[in-house]
């Protein structure tokens, strides 16, 4: 009896499965129809501007003015977007395989592969794989492609160790479909986030907010810092990453890489670098880091550590967020 259960259970759990594939695959056939249709566009009317740029940035601004809040229409966004049509257009054996890749994945083996094989490769991988990001990411870092072609007999793929991802989870299908954009985070982080977001706000009179989940791109690839403040007093832009757990080192090198994309593509000339805080809950220790560049005198670091809130302050005030959102029954 309990066997026959079992496998009428896990025949519902296939149906549900299944449902889910199908509307994943609607969603992103259309979401990688509108970015092919806007590139196009792009693409077309950018040969006509008499001002390439003022193009690409008013049209970026005029999405912004219509649709309040989408993301990914940047000017980077859009050029990328009008790379993607210029690419696979008149290609028609592109066509279904584009399709049926998600647009990160897209993303990475427009920029990840040289040759048009190379493309074509990575994206009947993708396909028969059912790769997640990182997945396909680890097989681009392998030249998997070019051992392939090199090798006389049949070669496997690099192992992966992560499980697929679950696709709806993929930033730019949430942001397609207008979900929140913490779906994936615990309501414990949401709550610090905002917390200490108007924290700042009210203890520091030199802080200006900038934004929240504020997108960084480097390469081709986008990545999202919590908080960004701009501090007048020390001219520069200040980033919080908030974590939910114990401090890891790993996370002062990534800051350091936000850090650099941060003065790459935002700092004026006349600004000071960009640092970084660290904050980390956990419930047996709160543990807050500074970030800074390397280049920095210890005169600008000296003048930073006395304009930035004091870490213990900081980490008495996650402390009492993360008590205050589990009181509230916030935390599942």
């Amino acid at each position: 009896m309990r066997h026959e259960l079992i496998s009428n259970f896990k025949q519902i759990v296939d149906v549900i499965e299944q449902a889910r594939q199908r509307t994943f695959r609607k969603v992103n056939e259309e979401l990688i129809l509108m970015y092919w249709n806007v590139g196009k566009i792009v693409s077309e009317e950018i040969n006509e501007a008499e001002n390439k740029v003022d193009y690409v940035d008013l049209l970026a601004k005029y999405i912004q003015e219509e649709c309040p809040g989408i993301k990914g229409f940047n000017r980077p966004g859009l050029y990328r977007m009008k790379q993607f049509y210029e690419t696979y257009h008149g290609n028609k054996k592109f066509s279904p395989l584009v399709r049926n890749v998600s647009w990160t994945n897209n993303l990475l083996i427009l920029s990840g592969t040289k040759s048009m094989e190379a493309k074509e490769f990575y994206l009947n991988l993708c396909i028969k794989e059912n790769y997640s990001k990182r997945e396909l990411q680890r097989q681009l870092d392998s030249a998997y492609y070019e051992r392939a072609m090199l090798s006389n007999k049949m070669l496997l793929p690099e192992e992966t160790e992560s499980p697929s991802e679950n696709p709806f989870k993929d930033s730019y299908v949430l942001e397609f479909l207008n979900l929140p954009d913490r779906f994936n985070e615990t309501d414990l982080r949401k709550s610090l986030v905002s917390n200490m977001k108007q924290f700042i706000l009210e203890i520091g009179k030199d802080f200006t907010f900038v934004g929240e989940e504020y997108r960084v791109q480097v390469g081709m690839e986008d990545y999202y810092l919590d908080l960004i403040f701009y501090h007048r007093g020390l001219a520069c832009l200040v980033a919080f990453e908030l974590k939910v757990g114990k401090f890891k080192p790993e996370y002062v090198s990534k800051m350091d890489f936000y850090l650099e994309a941060l003065d790459r593509g935002m700092k004026k000339e006349h600004e000071n670098p960009s640092v970084g805080v660290v904050l980390c809950s956990d419930k047996d220790d709160d543990v807050v880091e500074y970030a800074m560049s390397r280049t920095m005198s210890p005169m600008l670091i000296s003048q930073y550590e006395t304009a930035l809130p004091d870490k213990r302050l900081l980490e008495e005030k996650m402390r009492e967020y993360a008590m205050l959102a589990l009181e509230a029954g916030e935390m599942e």
